[in-house]
């Protein structure tokens, strides 16, 4: 098993709103180009909901399972214990870091978007286990994104001393997912880069390629 700063190197969330063909497919592809994580996260316009939402989830997780990469699920904690996923990601708006904790038990991966320094020393202490931090660059997948800051937090964060695992997130391509890196995240969180391309297979390797340097 891989450790959790390997595993958010090439970090991948989807839903079916974000996909142009089946998810399922999309999925397979982007493992077989490298993605090291996956966060199943079915929100926006045509999301699915109830059952249709569960039996999709549970078919990503499967393949996920196939491939030894983390399911991780976004917000959604109630699906994310039916399923037994590997971890959970919620952001600032959601239950706080120390309810969610408690609900998922210490053995889950813990995700928690954060935005300032405050944030992020609030929730380590409170259990998050990796940051997501974002948006880095202009993105269109979050309709609520907050103002962009390019890669500053995470250079802040680095220098006062957090060693904490940290993704980026927001507009990264894999033109741009090297510069992210280098000022200090572990990996790059992408949704359309991959969900959206003409080959997420291809997608997939030209971020990992580009993130690995």
């Amino acid at each position: 098993m891989r450790t959790l700063k390997e595993a958010l190197k090439v970090y991948f969330i989807m839903g079916s709103p974000n996909c142009l063909k089946d998810p399922a497919e999309v999925l397979k592809e982007a493992i077989n180009g490298g993605v090291t994580l996956f966060q199943f996260r079915e929100k926006g316009k045509g999301a699915l909901t109830g059952t249709e939402k569960y039996e999709l989830a549970k078919e990503l997780q499967s393949i996920c399972k196939q491939h030894q990469i983390p399911f991780i699920v976004n917000d959604d904690i109630e699906l994310a214990m039916e399923l037994d996923a590997d971890g959970v990601h919620i952001g600032q708006e959601d239950e706080p870091v120390k309810v969610v904790r408690k609900r998922i038990g210490d053995h889950k991966i813990l995700g928690v978007s954060v935005h300032t320094s405050e944030e992020a020393e609030t929730a380590l202490n409170d259990g998050a286990d990796y940051f997501g931090i974002g948006p880095i660059y202009p993105t269109n997948s979050k309709d609520d994104a907050k103002p962009v800051r390019g890669t500053e937090l995470i250079e802040i964060l680095r220098q006062q001393g957090f060693t904490t695992p940290m993704v980026g997130i927001g507009g990264i391509t894999s033109e741009n997912a090297a510069a992210v890196v280098k000022a200090g995240a572990d990996g790059v969180s992408v949704i359309t880069a991959i969900s959206q391309a003409e080959s997420p297979f291809k997608a997939a390797r030209a971020l990992k390629n580009n993130v690995e340097g």
